[in-house]
């Protein structure tokens, strides 16, 4: 199906790179950060399934942050996020060109040393210009199982109103 048909789903699932306690998530090692916002912010409930490697206690300790670029603006976007506390890489391909998204975009990986308040984060990247989307993913996952060497444990948000897509 495509969203064409179905522009609201009842239910995604799907993996990610970190879980912090709060079932905030980092997305898009995989490269398609935008495009996994974009179903997923369009289903009622996200679930998560993952090994037990990625729940953190803080986001951005283990995974870098995917920031998706417009290609054009990389010279401007790149020390923009290294203002916020970052050392953004240009993500590259097996034959070490530049990775190109779904929509011909380039990814910065951004590595931090933890991200104290994600939500922050999330306004301050949104407002460079030239980002397309990032891999923070806040208040978007409403359960989350986590399957490990003790068996599989689940994880649930509760409700809030004030969740920043």
């Amino acid at each position: 199906s495509t969203l064409d048909s179905h522009p609201q789903l009842d239910l995604a699932l799907d993996g990610a790179d970190e879980i912090d306690p709060e079932l905030n998530l980092i997305k898009g090692l995989g490269g398609a950060l935008l495009r996994e916002k974009i179903v997923e912010s369009s289903a009622a409930r996200l679930i998560i399934v993952a090994d037990e490697s990625k729940p953190v206690a803080q986001l951005g300790t283990r995974a870098p942050l995917p920031v998706e670029v417009i290609r054009f603006a990389l010279p401007v976007v790149a020390p923009r996020l290294a203002e916020l506390g970052c050392t953004p890489t240009l993500r590259r391909a097996a034959d070490g060109q530049p990775f190109l998204t779904d929509e011909n975009n380039y990814i910065l990986d951004c590595a931090f040393n933890g991200i104290p308040d994600a939500r922050a984060l999330n306004v301050a990247i949104h407002a460079i210009p030239g980002v397309v989307e990032h891999g923070l993913f806040i208040g978007m996952a409403t359960q989350v199982f986590v399957a490990g060497a003790e068996g599989i444990s689940t994880m649930v948000r509760p409700q809030a109103s004030d969740d920043a897509r």
